[in-house]
């Protein structure tokens, strides 16, 4: 009977554009599943194969729960994962503070939201309505908002950078991080593609819904308010910023990698940090033609996005590898400091 588990059929090859509907009835029928039978069903995984250039098609993994998994003993059957279960340990009559609303701070607060905490979210930049305007105003005028702009505001860097969902590690969070941005407006399909993104227009309308959502229950958002100093005593911190004074027992620090005045306050208060490495990198630019004819080939009918592509060397002491590609976008100034040049894709 229907449980825990559900029937996963693998390495599904499709060599035509489908709609959801079609697939699922295509499948259907070719694995000779009856339809009455059918709880649920859901695509897992959605890749391309175009390592042969005159046979390019869709691999998908589907996921079926049905009625009497006995009617089906041949097929595979996987273990439903639940959501990750957060243990709630604190008690305190505070409320706890987050610093910046790039998507640390954000899920940081979707998360205590949705555990029955009210966090506060401190954002020196503007909202991303206002935000917008400083971007374009800045890619018009070259006038920056130093506040405000492509790196820092509502959503963080990643707003203005097609919002490209990659990731090295394995961890039961990237569901749960999926399934909030489709939560909050982002297309389905970022739940099952093998590299997903969402569109910088997409995202602009996803932060507000995540706003609405954070405020509806509770949490508070002051933008253009900038952390500048904070004191301890005891348990209690006092968070001072430019124009309000906040104090908290829970503060975290959600503050990205080019808060550098943040940074040097942080080491004036003695505060233990740790270094890490980092990469140097170079923008290297090609026509999406030529990626596409190299990935694709000049055979195939389907609707195919952008083409993109990954390489890695790693010698004795160094490793050069591709970063953050950008398939069909553009670069675009980046700068956050005055009298400085700074590009993303």
């Amino acid at each position: 009977m229907c449980g825990d588990t559900m029937l996963r059929l693998d390495n599904i090859k499709i060599y035509e554009d489908l709609s959801e509907e079609e697939l699922f009835n295509k499948i259907i029928k070719k694995y000779n599943i009856n339809k009455q039978d059918i709880i649920d069903i859901q695509i897992v995984k959605k890749s391309i194969d175009a390592r042969d250039k005159k046979n390019v098609h869709y691999t998908y993994s589907i996921d079926i729960e049905v009625q009497d998994e006995s009617l089906y003993p041949n097929y595979k059957k996987i273990d439903k994962v639940p959501d990750p279960i957060i243990n709630k340990l604190r008690n305190s009559n505070y409320r706890p503070i987050i610093i910046g609303a790039g998507p640390a701070g954000l899920f940081c607060a979707l998360t205590l939201i949705d555990n029955g905490y009210k966090p506060i979210i401190i954002e020196q930049g503007s909202p991303v309505e206002e935000r917008t305007n400083d971007v374009y105003e800045y890619k018009t005028t070259g006038k920056i908002n130093k506040l405000s702009n492509v790196q820092f505001g509502e959503g963080g860097a990643g707003t203005f950078s097609d919002g490209k969902l990659t990731t090295g590690i394995s961890s039961p969070y990237i569901k749960k991080v999926l399934s909030y941005f489709h939560k909050f407006g982002a297309p389905k399909e970022i739940l099952y593609l093998n590299k997903p993104h969402i569109g910088t227009d997409n995202l602009i309308n996803i932060l507000k819904n995540i706003r609405k959502y954070i405020e509806l229950h509770g949490g508070t958002y002051y933008f253009n308010t900038k952390l500048t100093n904070i004191e301890k005593n005891n348990n209690i911190m006092k968070v001072i910023c430019n124009n309000q004074t906040f104090e908290t027992d829970s503060l975290v620090l959600a503050i990205g990698h080019s808060a550098r005045d943040t940074f040097k306050m942080l080491q004036s208060n003695n505060v233990e940090m740790a270094r890490k490495n980092f990469s140097v990198g170079v923008r290297i630019e090609h026509k999406q033609s030529l990626i596409n004819n190299s990935q694709y080939g000049t055979y195939t009918k389907l609707n195919l996005p952008p083409a993109e592509y990954k390489l890695a060397y790693h010698g004795e002491n160094r490793s050069c590898y591709t970063f953050c590609m950008c398939p069909g976008g553009e670069v675009i100034a980046s700068s956050s400091e005055e009298e400085s040049i700074v590009t993303n894709g």
